[in-house]
């Protein structure tokens, strides 16, 4: 924030502080801000639908001490997680391929299950 004001005399006559956008946006990304509200649908009494809306504006730092980090967990927003779910998924198809080549394996020679179930 600046003083705008005169000098006067020699002397600094304060005036009104202004605050630019840069200063408005910094304190908020730095303290964060949250708006919350609800929209209520009723029809004679009787709710028929609620949304609950919350706004959460702050840095990443900021939200990460607050204990929000849902970014780096959804594979649509982080590189890292579409590859760790890519590998989940990597793991449980493979998993399922061992326990259907171990059935397989269990089955006595010459059976053949296509054949059975035809």
């Amino acid at each position: 924030m600046t003083d705008a004001g005169l000098v006067q005399n020699g002397y600094q006559v304060p005036g009104p502080q202004t605050t630019n956008l840069a200063d408005i946006l910094e304190r908020v990304l730095d303290k964060g801000i949250v708006i919350a509200g609800d929209i209520k649908i009723d029809l004679l009494d009787i709710e028929l639908l609620t949304i609950r809306l919350r706004l959460f504006v702050a840095s990443v730092d900021t939200a990460k001490k607050a204990g929000i980090d849902w970014w780096e967990t959804d594979p649509a927003l982080s590189s890292h997680a579409a590859r760790n779910a890519l590998q989940d998924e990597n793991r449980e198809l493979r998993e399922r391929l061992e326990a259907l080549e171990s059935k397989a394996d269990e089955l006595p020679a010459g059976h053949d299950d296509r054949a059975a179930s035809h």
